[in-house]
């Protein structure tokens, strides 16, 4: 099976590792070791930050930006419902109602008109996510959010190598939350990360991971453990190195998949433009005029010639039994067309020219087989 995604990790990251084991150093009171703050310092000028703030899972980073700009108990936060529940999660986590608003069916992410229908009194934030790598339309939603005062938390957990306006991912935020999970574009095993360029949102950040101190035993605010451990870290130095050679091959297989693919006029392929570059996290087509059954026969189909597609994400948030039952129904018709035609196909950096050449191969015969009775 050729997977979605596979972590690269090499000897170097293993030499890391047992250099952190050896040293005794494994972690830091105040989340701050030697590895995490070469870490920091590297991620923050990878993302074009003043501040980058490492902590232990991608979900932690999404909780501690919301707690960071302010939202509380009993303020709304608008994103999209096609993304991964983390998303919503960290709003809940944090007290607050999360509002669920249509997408753009031609990039995947959240509409500003959209989210200019959806703001209420109670809006604190808005949470746009850059969703398969992809960035979204931050300008217009930064617009909306000034005009109205609320805060801008940016979801770039998949965004590793993404520009909008040719200005890395993140920087039209307040504060942007990447994952460092075992798939994404460069990986601790598990981390996150929040950059921002706020003095003031990165201290709060800093203090929100390791229990509200800025000095131990003496915590100024209501905090949590969201450490990233030196063992983390360690690793985290080394994937950055690596990270623009993962990202130069994701967009080569990319690319050759799309040629191979545009020939089929039943396929609507990722969208990029000149200044607003996909990091290719994920390669994310749609069947046009498809049911959801016709797109899971293609999966499954897929699957069985050894090849790992995956839906991302059948089930949107919106529409899953806890946040229904919580917060209540929403029409959210382009949000339900994509769950129900979308399909994702691999082109991580493990992925040979070859086996690109295979899956499109593979993707424009099966459609022709499926679809022969359906011309």
């Amino acid at each position: 099976m050729i997977p979605i995604n596979l972590p690269k990790i090499g000897e170097e990251e293993v030499q890391a590792v047992v250099k952190v084991l050896r040293s005794g150093i494994l972690t830091n009171a105040l989340g701050a070791g030697p590895e995490v703050s070469a870490f920091e310092k590297k991620f923050a000028d990878f993302a074009g930050a003043k501040h980058a703030v490492a902590v232990n899972t991608g979900t932690a980073a999404l909780h501690s930006a919301v707690l960071a700009v302010g939202v509380k108990k009993g303020d709304e936060v608008i994103l999209p419902s096609f993304t991964f529940v983390a998303t919503a999660e960290a709003i809940v986590l944090a007290g607050a109602k999360p509002v669920f608003a249509d997408i753009d069916l031609k990039t995947y992410n959240l509409s500003p008109s959209a989210v200019e229908k959806a703001i209420t009194k109670k809006t604190k934030a808005i949470m746009p996510v850059d969703l398969y790598g992809f960035s979204a339309d931050m300008k217009p939603i930064k617009e909306i959010a000034a005009k109205q005062g609320l805060a801008l938390v940016e979801d770039a957990a998949q965004a590793h190598g993404t520009t909008y306006e040719s200005k890395p991912a993140g920087a039209f935020a307040d504060a942007a939350c990447w994952s460092l999970y075992a798939s994404k574009n460069m990986t601790t095993g598990e981390g996150g990360v929040v950059t921002t360029n706020n003095d003031q949102i990165a201290e709060t950040l800093r203090m929100i991971r390791t229990h509200g101190e800025k000095a131990k035993y003496a915590s100024l605010m209501l905090g949590t453990n969201y450490r990233m451990s030196e063992i983390q870290a360690a690793i985290g130095n080394v994937q950055m190195q690596k990270l623009p050679t993962f990202i130069t091959k994701r967009r080569e297989n990319a690319q050759q998949l799309t040629k191979l693919l545009e020939k089929n006029d039943k396929l609507i392929l990722p969208f990029e433009s000149k200044d607003t570059l996909h990091s290719w996290y994920l390669y994310t087509a749609r069947l046009k005029n498809a049911t959801e059954e016709e797109r899971n026969n293609l999966v499954e189909a897929l699957k069985k010639k050894g090849i790992g597609s995956e839906v991302y994400y059948i089930n949107p948030v919106h529409q899953m039994p806890f946040y229904r039952e919580t917060f209540g129904s929403a029409k959210l018709p382009q949000t339900e067309k994509a769950s129900k035609q979308v399909f994702s196909l691999p082109i991580q950096p493990g992925v040979t020219d070859e086996q690109v050449h295979f899956i499109g191969e593979t993707v424009l015969s099966l459609i022709q087989l499926l679809f022969q009775q359906h011309p």
